[in-house]
């Protein structure tokens, strides 16, 4: 190799950094064009170009070290004593204790130790080392920006699943007869897995070929389900056991309570008969909070509750009839279309009705009538939705007909909040998980409404059309941002909400307690004075020598005819009236004579100005 050139530098130099300065710009070289080279200058034509549009990529390999891992353990003990003396002895460790008691030095040395120990339990009550300084900072205060839910992508048949829900992901009831899915119920461990019932509801509308299978979806592999449950009959309500994610619990159209264990298949580890079973579809099946975690129990449209055992599904472990009258009649019992139960009052739970009344219940009462503690009565058709406010368990929200209400369990005669009549039905609803103001509620329109009586109470924050056909059902994760909406024709849509709808604002939790405080109390005057106003009516009717009599409650038959009575008796008012004005029409003007009336001692009298203006006016 040939040396070009030789750099030198001295040793203490080495290292050294680098000093720059600015320096004005200079011409190094400058090569001027040659003319005489144009004339071995070749025009290319045509001229072809490649380009490369994909990106460059590059592997790389990391090959890490491997860990070694042992268990290990520590077993406590009892120590401390002597080696002839037994711990698990009682009278030997009650005999020595006496005897170390009654040493000097042990008296001193506790004399002692007390003032140092009082000394630390004061200090300790002085100063909380464990206080939360910056509690609210997680609390970040939100822009004022709209509310949205992105769309990327809706998925019908085959398709790829993206891992991070930035938002749709919807999968459809594979079976050509197409079902509702009618609920929803998410894995208790992992937010990657959905279980959907689907079932039709439609009277009289279920064909031959119609499946009777309801799935387990992975949402990381949304091409199949992971797993298909075959009931005896299709299923109208599925949910998973909290303790144990392998266990489900399924209420069936045809009234029969199922549970399932994931490990063992799709076939139901046991089915409750038909003889003890509801008599209708089973629209509310919740597991209970139990020591063995295998409790349960549903609700029917057959006006009954029953208490159930997974261990032992031959027969209902209780019983309880909604009738309101408190009579145990299961004719006078009011159906049950939905069923709610709170984990942190484990005695109490709800129940909505048909009849668009729900029933407040207390298990552990005497007697059948002591559990039916009181009802609330606001909707004009059955309640399709009844959860508890997850902050406020006082607070409940209802969904039926075409408004959701907000109820207290302070208040029976009227909800304190409700929001607006839509122009189609509303079919389900329920609270947010982690703000206390927010919830979502669907319509048979197909559109979902997210609402925020902090924000505003009038319309919908966020009101997203999520299908053409309507939707059925509705189910929030724990960490309120992914919501499942069920449709009729049994797509499961998956969509995620933006920040501000799912991120709990500061100083919220006090906003929302001081709402609902001001409005239970402000229904609280309102039933004060409707109260005092009914007494002093029926005082006044009393009074008048009038007895109030009790109306019991009417019919729809009798509340039929006395409407259509009503209706002929104005008709006929009408009609006397019309007839009465074409008379008086043709009848001559009075004289002044016949104006005058004779008085009860024999003088006469002149009638007042106006009647004298009441006979002209007859007159004419």
């Amino acid at each position: 190799m040939e040396i070009t050139y030789v750099y030198t530098r001295k040793r203490s130099e080495f290292g050294r950094p680098c000093s720059f300065s600015d320096w004005p710009a200079k011409v190094i070289v400058d090569i001027p064009p040659d003319p005489s080279m144009a004339s071995a200058f070749i025009l290319r034509n045509p001229v072809d170009s490649y380009v490369q549009h994909t990106s460059e990529m590059s592997e790389h390999e990391v090959n890490t070290e491997s860990v070694k891992v042992e268990s290990r353990g520590v077993n406590h003990v009892e120590g401390g004593w002597p080696k002839d003396i037994k711990p698990q002895e009682a009278e030997q460790t009650l005999r020595f204790r006496k005897k170390v008691e009654k040493d000097e030095n042990y008296i001193n040395t506790i004399m002692h130790l007390g003032s140092l120990m009082e000394h630390c339990v004061r200090q300790n009550n002085t100063v909380n080392i464990y206080e939360e300084y910056f509690g609210e900072e997680e609390m970040v205060e939100m822009e004022d920006e709209p509310f949205f839910a992105k769309t990327i992508n809706v998925i019908r048949a085959v398709s790829k699943l993206t891992s991070s829900f930035d938002v749709l992901l919807s999968k459809r009831d594979p079976n050509i007869t197409k079902r509702t899915a009618t609920h929803l119920s998410w894995h208790p461990d992992t937010c990657m897995k959905l279980a959907v019932a689907y079932s039709s509801l439609e009277f009289q509308q279920s064909m031959k070929d119609m499946s009777f299978d309801s799935y387990i979806w992975d949402l990381e592999n949304p091409n199949k389900p992971e797993l298909v449950l075959k009931p005896s009959s299709p299923l109208v309500s599925l949910e998973y056991n909290p303790k144990d994610s392998y266990i489900l619990l399924g209420g069936c159209y045809n009234g029969q309570m199922a549970y399932w264990d994931t490990r063992k298949g799709g076939l139901p580890v046991e089915v409750s008969t038909m003889e003890v079973s509801h008599r209708d579809p089973v629209y509310g099946a919740i597991w209970l909070q139990s020591k063995t975690g295998t409790e349960c129990f549903s609700a029917s449209t057959d006006g009954q509750v029953l208490w159930w055992d997974t261990r032992r599904l031959s027969e209902p472990t209780e019983t309880l009839v909604l009738d309101i009258t408190r009579r145990g009649l299961l004719e006078n019992a009011l159906g049950a279309s939905t069923l709610e139960f709170e984990p942190t009052m484990p005695t109490k739970f709800m129940v909505g009705t048909e009849q668009g009344i729900v029933i407040a219940c207390n298990r552990k009462a005497k007697t059948p009538a002591e559990k039916i503690t009181s009802t609330y009565s606001g909707h004009h058709g059955p309640v399709y939705a009844l959860t508890r406010n997850p902050f406020y368990p006082k607070v409940f929200l209802t969904v039926g007909d075409w408004t959701a209400r907000i109820w207290s369990e302070e208040t029976k005669e009227s909800s304190i909040m409700s929001t607006k009549y839509h122009l189609s039905y509303l079919t389900d609803g329920c609270w947010s998980t982690v703000r206390p103001a927010v919830f979502f509620t669907t319509r048979s329109d197909g559109t979902l409404d997210v609402w925020d009586f902090l924000f505003k109470q009038k319309d919908p924050s966020l009101s997203l059309k999520v299908c053409d056909e309507a939707l059925s059902s509705l189910r929030l994760q724990d960490n309120g941002r992914v919501v499942g909406c069920g449709s009729k024709l049994g797509t499961v849509t998956l969509l995620e909400i933006s920040s501000g709808l799912c991120t709990l604002q500061r100083n919220e939790k006090n906003l929302a307690t001081a709402m609902f405080e001001r409005e239970t109390k402000r229904e609280k005057i309102l039933e004060g004075r409707h109260r005092e106003m009914r007494l002093k009516e029926r005082a006044r009717s009393e009074g008048q020598g009038t007895e109030v009599e009790e109306r019991l409650p009417e019919s729809p038959q009798e509340v039929l005819d006395r409407a259509r009575r009503e209706f002929f008796e104005v008709i006929e008012a009408e009609r006397a009236r019309a007839e009465t004005q074409r008379l008086h029409g043709k009848v001559k003007e009075p004289k002044r004579e016949e104006v005058v009336a004779q008085g009860k001692e024999g003088e006469e009298r002149q009638l007042p100005k106006d009647e004298e203006e009441d006979a002209a006016k007859v007159s004419a």
